[in-house]
């Protein structure tokens, strides 16, 4: 797990330009704490920052094939391909010879095996920019499901390029310029595929491959959802999903470095969890390390709401004594949620105001805390989206809305127009409703479907496509920014192709055959989980119910609106903002209130810092 960043320009002389790349990579110092390395020949500079979690000692990049003294192909590579090892018996098979025990020079070597085909063998989690110094070609690659970031930003003369926006912005050539499409796409809480948000970016859409050479810059889509009958039984269905988890947990848990899991309490953590103890077990290596992350008195203080029945703290506790971890509970308080070191870490992060408040804080806290002691963590993230798990999937109202359905469930869009702090004008002039909708139908022009099927069944089609390809993206997106901004590898088992592929082929009475969500997760794995949380309802991320906090943010909302100097000021709506801070926080705060000013503040933070120029239409 890295962070890469460089530059293609067939122009120049990128040898003699070192002092322009190097700045690039040095951005992705926290992505990568352990080594960092340059590489760079008259049209090619490949950076790399390099977190070791596999042949630490000899997993240096970036990497590079030689042959009579001529390089062949070099690469800066981020991630992990959980099949390495499969795939270097094959290339030694056919004649490779290898230097080290590292995935990144199987790719390498797999890439001058079959070209640019090797990405159709790999299995993991990876964002990579491999030089053909033969043909003098760039080639950025991301995996299918777009667990790892890649942005690039097209030159007139090549290409930049970077594991996140700060490293393009790091070059001269890319002024930080927020567009009007930028602004709609950052309020509108959509996820378009490829876009960047800052003028002139893009971002690598998962499952593509961009290529770079003297003739241009082309995009090819070498992997989507596909619409294949699935005629398997309940019980084979079952069965399959069950030995595809044990395969990819078994293949995650490979590491040179410790290792953990991220443990809720809910299904899909819990099912992690106890997957991983069980092969650790096995293997004589146990037991899992887990953690969790909790609040001051938030366990003795809950009060269920619209989204969470229960507190995770009992469940987290039942499963790690059942299945023998080695727990740690990270506790936070509001002085810790609003320490601004760590907002400022969480905007560093992030490189844009997309927070999501003390769920995006609590969650770097917590990552720095395991980094401490694990390098490498197990998620549950994302089988909501593959195994149909929120909340908004069984409500009629919100699947049948003619629009994303977690943008028709009431309370959920911080930015919603009615009651937002922004200046009316501006919503106006960006039409967020027009730009969510066009958002929308293209999305639903992707979706592939099977005949013959029920109107049913071809919506809920495509509301799992709708989150396997926009939603999921916004959380993988938060979850690889909080956590690499630790230094920590966080893997995602749900993200596996193959399980999203045959999952996703499922049809929706199949994977609710027991009247709840997520049925086949549940069925796959009741025989290791504690029954209950085998019965638990899904519950979400953990967000802080003190009211203490939104006094909090609401203090610093009316220090804001009294600075003159404040950037934010001609964007939002004073009259509105000034009335939220002087309303009276109530026992349970709202977490839509909260939001927007969450929003307001970063915004704010983020025109400070990153200072950009904010070039708006109309």
């Amino acid at each position: 797990m890295c962070g890469i960043a460089g530059q293609c320009d067939f122009r120049g002389d990128l040898e003699r330009d070192r002092a322009r790349v190097q700045p690039m990579v040095d951005t992705m110092a926290c992505r990568g704490p352990d080594d960092q390395g340059l590489w760079t020949s008259r049209h090619a500079a490949l950076g790399h920052r390099r977190l070791a979690i596999i042949d630490v000692p000899g997993g240096r990049q970036p990497m590079t094939v030689e042959e009579n003294g001529e390089t062949l192909a070099t690469i800066v590579y981020s991630g992990e391909v959980y099949n390495f090892t499969e795939l270097r018996a094959e290339l030694q098979g056919r004649g490779h010879t290898f230097r080290t025990d590292s995935d990144t020079e199987v790719v390498l070597h797999g890439y001058l095996e079959w070209g640019e085909d090797v990405v159709d063998r790999l299995n993991g989690m990876f964002a990579f920019a491999l030089w053909d110094a033969r043909r003098e070609e760039l080639f950025l690659i991301r995996d299918r499901m777009g667990v790892k970031p890649l942005y690039y930003y097209p030159t007139p003369d090549g290409v930049l390029f970077g594991s996140e926006p700060k490293a393009i912005l790091a070059h001269p050539s890319a002024p930080a310029v927020l567009d009007t499409d930028g602004l709609r796409e950052l309020l509108a809480h959509v996820k378009t595929p490829g876009h960047g948000i800052y003028k002139g970016m893009r971002e690598v859409r998962p499952g593509s491959l961009v290529r770079v050479n003297r003739d241009g810059l082309t995009v090819r889509r070498y992997w989507k959802l596909e619409a294949l009958e699935h005629t398997d039984d309940r019980d084979t269905t079952v069965a399959h999903v069950r030995e595809l988890l044990d395969d990819i947990v078994a293949r995650q848990l490979i590491s040179d470095v410790p290792l953990c899991t991220l443990l809720s309490g809910g299904l899909d953590s819990s099912a992690v969890t106890a997957l991983a103890a069980q092969k650790l077990a096995a293997a004589g290596a146990g037991p899992v390390r887990s953690f969790a992350v909790g609040f001051v008195g938030y366990e003795e203080n809950f009060s269920a709401d619209p989204m969470r029945d229960t507190p995770d703290g009992p469940y987290v506790r039942e499963l790690a004594e059942h299945v023998g971890a080695n727990h740690t509970d990270i506790t936070l308080s509001n002085d810790e949620l609003m320490d601004p070191d760590a907002r400022a870490a969480v905007l560093r992060a992030r490189d844009l105001p997309v927070s999501i408040g003390d769920m995006d804080t609590s969650l770097y806290l917590l990552f720095k805390a395991i980094r401490g002691r694990s390098t490498v963590a197990l998620s549950g993230e994302s089988a909501d989206e593959v195994f149909g798990g929120y909340r908004w999937f069984h409500d009629a109202a919100a699947v049948n809305a003619d629009t994303f359905p977690w943008m028709a469930v009431p309370g959920r869009s911080p930015l919603d127009e009615s009651g937002s702090l922004f200046d009316p004008g501006l919503l106006q002039k960006l039409d967020l409703p027009g730009y969510r909708d066009a958002s929308y139908r293209d999305a639903l022009a992707e979706v592939p479907h099977v005949d013959g099927v029920s109107a049913q069944e071809r919506r809920m089609r495509e509301v799992c496509y709708l989150h396997l390809t926009r939603f999921v993206q916004i959380l993988l997106d938060r979850k690889d920014r909080m956590s690499m901004a630790s230094g920590l590898e966080v893997r995602v088992p749900f993200c596996d192709h193959r399980l999203v592929q045959y999952v996703f082929n499922t049809p929706w009475a199949l994977k609710t055959f027991d009247g709840r969500e997520k049925s086949l997760l549940r069925a796959a794995a009741r025989d290791v989980l504690p029954a209950s949380i085998v019965q638990r309802v899904k519950s979400p991320y953990p967000s802080t119910q003190d009211p203490g906090y939104e006094r909090m943010l609401r203090d610093e909302l009316a220090k804001l609106l009294v600075a003159e100097d404040s950037p934010v000021l001609p964007l939002i709506n004073r009259d509105a903002a000034r009335a939220l801070t002087e309303q009276e926080v109530g026992s349970r705060s709202l977490e839509s209130a909260r939001a927007k000013i969450e929003n307001v503040l970063q915004l704010d933070a983020w025109l400070r810092r990153y200072q950009p120029t904010l070039d708006i239409a109309g």
